[in-house]
Parts: structure tokens; sequence; C-alpha cells
């Protein structure tokens, strides 16, 4: 029994001697698993296979005087071997098995049942995409411009597959800079609807969220829902003060159902950003993160009810003519959303006419107000559809849910305020100096045929006469996409919102010109920046920022002038300024180094072993051969010393 603890004891020092001799060689920190699966088969070569054979001849009898020289040098170089072995073997795993690639050991057996029911979700995601006839379109083949069957049965696809991948064909269908027109068309027809919950599960719900009995926090509460979807359902409600509100309950599981669907739309987008090309240049790992990030905030109550707040703040610092409900966070929480009832009606089914209200004045004040909302106040309704607009009893317009909104800070406000200048004059070279000003810029770009391209653009549909449309924002969608101009998602999401409004707006005025009346807004932006107030604001604010620096600037000027007067005034030009520069620098020399040296030691070790003659440590191994044997080794280090180092930064990038 004591043979075999210190037997244990023994293979597990030498074992850890191993491990932590290999990685200090290879500089890398890798899993304590693999380090202890190489370690022990380096161990277990050296000790059960290369010394005993080594030490064959000695195997029956003690080594004379003369031999223990040669049995020692033969031992300790077998003993130097086992790390070089496990090395060879951490080398190789990391090239075929990157790390990280598996998720570690200790993970393997926890949530199981979660795992169990995403691989589910996961192959019945796949099983209606071969029913529907997608799978070649998760092989790599490309979206076709004419390809109607296809698009039909990604929108009966997305229907299928639930709530999650129908938001997704929702925002899908408002990116026509993305997908062709027939695919748009298709996935505009998605509908978002679901049973009921049953009034008993909202009301428990309600009562959590409000922290006391529903007969406490409302004078009335209807069960039954007015409208439901597959994230929330809406109740109306009366509380004790005679406030009319609305109370919008999240489904209950809808957020893990969700968080199991983003999942496998982040798997699959990641599918298909390495197997095919379209997926790389639509940037579906981007639309994909956008996507649950918005669904997310979606999802979140809370962040619906912090929107609704500071919209309404700021609507009241600017006196809007539309209305947003008002929330009432003490009621709500991330499932419970409690907030203002709206006297009126849908828009999509309200007839102005019969009210005596001019229609294209109520275009042109909901126009107005997405303007305000995006030049002014910097956050806006992003998924203006005719849902979420209504006629109210007082005749004014109100926006309704504002769980997906935009942000612009005042850079990007000026960026769009230089587009919407080049629009009005029709300047193709300043429009394309203005979307270029907020994208990264190609590295090949044709700017002569982007201005062409935009100044045609310009010619065909906003002209005097031209009627804009859906085309119009596809046409100039594809513009920005044929010259790879990546505009931020914060712009963008304005164009996309003006393009969804551009619906709602023919469709209470089917005469209204967008372009003309945003001209008219843009021009008056232009001219209330010109006000001798606005001006004076804003001298105040460049002042404001540029007093540090004039504070800073005579004791600066003192000290250039007196390292001119003493001759001391110099440069300094760094080649490499960024820290990363020049680690990068760095390591290409040592991996440069370490494979001269490799292969200068590999050649000296080679003309070793090939040296006939010499002092000799055993009968069939002399000096020359041993210390062949050693520069051997050594240059196997040094080699893979250079390969680890490729494999672990080539596994980090990916």
């Amino acid at each position: 029994m004591t043979e075999l603890i210190l037997s244990v004891v023994g293979i597990a020092v030498n074992t850890a001697a191993v491990a932590y001799v290999a990685t200090r060689l290879l500089d890398v920190r890798y899993t304590v698993w693999r380090l202890l699966v190489v370690s022990g088969c380096g161990y277990g070569v050296i000790q059960y296979g290369l010394v005993p054979a080594l030490m064959e001849p000695f195997r029956y009898r003690e080594p004379t005087a003369d031999e223990i020289p040669g049995a020692f040098a033969l031992w300790a170089l077998s003993f130097v071997t086992a790390p070089v072995i496990a090395m060879i073997m951490l080398v190789v795993w990391e090239a075929v098995i990157p790390t990280g690639a598996v998720p570690p050991v200790r993970t393997w057996f926890k949530g199981l049942r979660t795992r169990a029911r995403r691989t589910r979700r996961y192959l019945q995601i796949l099983a209606i995409a071969a029913r529907h006839g997608l799978i070649g379109l998760l092989r790599g083949r490309r979206l076709s411009a004419q390809d109607a069957e296809m698009a039909q049965a990604l929108r009966r696809a997305l229907d299928d597959a639930g709530v999650t991948f129908v938001k997704l064909g929702q925002i899908l269908s408002t990116r026509r800079d993305l997908l062709p027109a027939v695919y748009i068309a298709e996935l505009s027809k998605l509908q978002d609807q679901a049973a009921p919950v049953p009034g008993t599960s909202a009301v428990r719900l309600v009562e959590a969220a409000a922290g006391a009995p529903i007969g406490e926090v409302f004078a009335s509460f209807d069960p039954e829902p007015i409208a439901a979807a597959s994230i929330a359902q809406v109740h109306t409600a009366v509380l004790h003060g005679g406030e009319a509100v609305v109370v919008k309950v999240r489904r209950p599981g809808a957020a893990q159902t969700v968080e199991r669907d983003l999942d496998i739309i982040r798997r699959l987008a990641r599918s298909l950003d390495r197997h095919t090309s379209w997926g790389r240049s639509m940037d579906v790992l981007g639309l994909a993160d956008g996507f649950a990030e918005a669904l997310r905030e979606e999802v979140d109550f809370t962040v619906e009810a912090r929107n609704l707040a500071q919209v309404a703040a700021a609507h009241d610092r600017r006196r809007a003519e539309v209305r947003v409900p008002r929330p009432y966070a003490d009621l709500s929480d991330e499932q419970v959303l409690v907030m203002e009832r709206l006297a009126g009606v849908p828009l999509a089914s309200a007839r102005p006419a019969e009210r005596g209200l001019d229609a294209r004045s109520l275009a042109a004040a909901l126009l107005r107000e997405m303007f305000d909302e995006i030049m002014v106040d910097g956050i806006f309704h992003a998924d203006p559809h005719p849902g979420n607009l209504m006629l109210l009893d007082d005749d004014r317009i109100g926006l309704i849910d504002y769980g997906s909104v935009g942000r612009l800070d005042r850079d990007l406000r000026a960026s769009f305020e230089a587009i919407l200048q080049a629009v009005d004059r029709q300047d193709g070279p300043a429009l394309a100096d203005a979307l270029i000003a907020v994208s990264s810029r190609p590295d090949e770009l044709d700017q002569s045929a982007f201005e062409r391209a935009l100044g045609s653009f310009m010619a065909r549909h906003l002209v005097p006469g031209a009627a804009p449309g859906i085309r119009m924002f596809t046409e100039l969608f594809r513009i920005i996409a044929k010259h790879r101009i990546v505009i931020p998602p914060e712009l963008a999401a304005v164009f996309r919102t003006l393009a969804t409004l551009e619906g709602c707006l023919t469709a209470i005025d089917p005469g209204f010109d967008l372009i003309a009346e945003a001209r008219e807004i843009g021009r008056g932006y232009a001219e209330r920046r010109l006000r001798p107030a606005a001006v004076q604001d804003l001298v105040l604010e460049e002042v404001h920022d540029l007093l540090p620096v004039l504070r800073k600037l005579p004791r600066r000027f003192d000290r250039l002038l007196a390292a001119v007067e003493s001759g001391q005034l110099s440069v300094n030009f760094r080649l490499f300024a960024k820290a990363e520069d020049r680690r990068t620098v760095t390591a290409w020399l040592h991996q440069t180094l370490l494979t001269v040296l490799a292969a200068a030691t590999g050649v000296m070790a080679a003309m070793l072993l090939g040296t006939e003659g010499g002092p000799e440590l055993t009968a069939d191994l002399t000096v020359y051969q041993f210390f062949g044997l050693s520069l051997l080794l050594i240059a196997s280090v040094m080699a893979l010393r250079v390969l680890a180092d490729i494999f672990t930064r080539r596994s980090r990038a990916d």
C-alpha cells in the first residue's frame, strides 16, 4: 500500500513538473485539464517507453564505473524530453481544437436541461427551414432579386418559428438597403398575434409589480385584453384617482423564449458569416447583435417606461403638437407597464375628413414631430407604423409603443442636418461628403462615381413633381451599399424611421409631398440656427469649450519661447506611437529571431548527429550524438514556442 501511495504521489509530482515546464517554455496559459492530459501522456511515454528502452542494457546488471556518466546522461535526456512531448501535444491540440472551441469540462454537466431545450429548439428551427426549402440559403445560396417563391418560403418559415423570428422578419422588412424588394414585400406581411393569456395570470403579474392587491391599485381592471401579441398583451384599467390607464403585461416565459431564440439566431448568423459570402457582405453578425439588443429592450418594460419619461419631458420642453402617454413608474416593473390611456382611435381606421380636419396639416404635424424628435430631442420613435399612431379626441396625433427608440448625439444630429442641407441644394458632392464623414471610409472608394450616383438619384427623386415613395429610400440604400459606405446604426435608424413614416403620411394624405415638406422643415432649422439668440448660444458654447485651452496657451507659449532661446527645442517622432503597434512588431521580431535560432540549432544538431567517431558515452552513443540530441530538443522547444504563439494568436483573433 505504501509503495502504491508513493507511486501515485511520484506520478502526480512529475506530471505537475512537466505541466509547469511546458507552460513556462511556451508562455501560453492552457486549461488545467488539457495540461493534465498532455503532461500525463508525456510522463507516461518517458517513464514506461523511452527510459526502459534506453536503459535496456542495464536491465539485468548494474552499470560499470565507466558507464555511469553515459547512463546518467541518457536518463537526464529522457527526463528533459517529457516536457517537449507535452509541448508537441499542446501545440497540435491547439491547432486542431483551439482553446475555447469546447466548453470547459466543469460546465459539461451544468444546465443539461437548458442545453437540451436549446438543442431541441435548434433542431426544430432547422426542421422548419428544411420544410420550407431554406437550407440552400444556409449553404451559401445568394438572395435573388426575382426569387418570389424563396421570399414566400422565408416569410412562412419565420412565421412558423414563433415570436422572435417574426420580430426578426419585421426588422428585416425595413432593411431595404440589404434585401431585394421582393423579400421586403413578403416580410412586411408578417403579423405578430397570439392567443391572450388568461386574465387571472395577468392579475397576478400586475399585483406582483404593484406590490398590492389589484383592488387596492385600480378602481377597475378589465381582465380581457384589448390586444394580444406574442410578447405582451394590453388591458384597460382606471386608477382610484379616476385616471384612465392601459396596463401592458408581458406573457409568462416570453423573456426565456426570446433569450433561447436569440442564442440560436446568433449561432445561425455566425454560421452564415463563416460559410456564405452574402452573409459576410450583409454583416449578419452585426444585424444579429443589433436585433438582440433591440428585442431585449422591448421585452424589458422598464426600458420603455424610461423612454416614455424621457420623450414626455422633451415634449414638455418644446410644447410638442403630438402627445405620448405618461408612464406610472411606481406601478411598473420589467414585466408590467402602466401608462396613461390616450383617448382616441387608431390612425389607420380614423377618417380625418369626417371630423373636419385637414389631412395635409395632420401629416405635416406628424412629420414635424418626427424631425423635432430627431433634430431637437435626440431621441425618436424608431417604429412609427400605423399601428403605433392614434388620432386623439382633441384632434391631435398620439404616438404609442416606445419600446424601440433611436438616439442621436449632437455630432450625429449635425451630420444629419448637413445631409438635409445637401439634399435641399441637390448637391451630390456635398451629400457624398456628409455620408462619408459619418461612416468608415472604404479603402477603394470611387468618390467620383459615388457623387455621380447620388446626383443622379436626386435628379430622379428630388425634383418638383417627383413622387417620393418606398422606391426612393430603396434606391438610396442600394447606392450606399453598392459603394460599401457603412452608415452608423444610429443614423441608419433615422433613414428606416423616415421610410416607415412615409407609408403613414401617404395613408393620411395620399397627395402629401414628403420631400417638399422635409425641405421646408430643414430650412426652418437653418433659419432658427441663424437667429441672434441661437448664434449667441452657439458662440457661448464654443467659448466655453475654448476657455480651458486659452488659459493654458500663455504658459505653453512661454515654455516654447524659453526652449527656443536656450537652444533646447526638439521634436520627438515615434514611428510606433501606439502600444499595440509596438507589441505587434515586438512579437514579429521575437518570432523571427526564434525561427532563425531554431533553424540554426536544428542544422547544428543534424551535423553533430551525422558526425562519426568521437568519445563514447555508451556502446551505441557518442558525445557528439548526445550533444546533437540535446540541440535537437532545444530547436524543437524554440520552434514549438513560435507555433504556439501563432496558433494562440489566431484563436484569439477568431
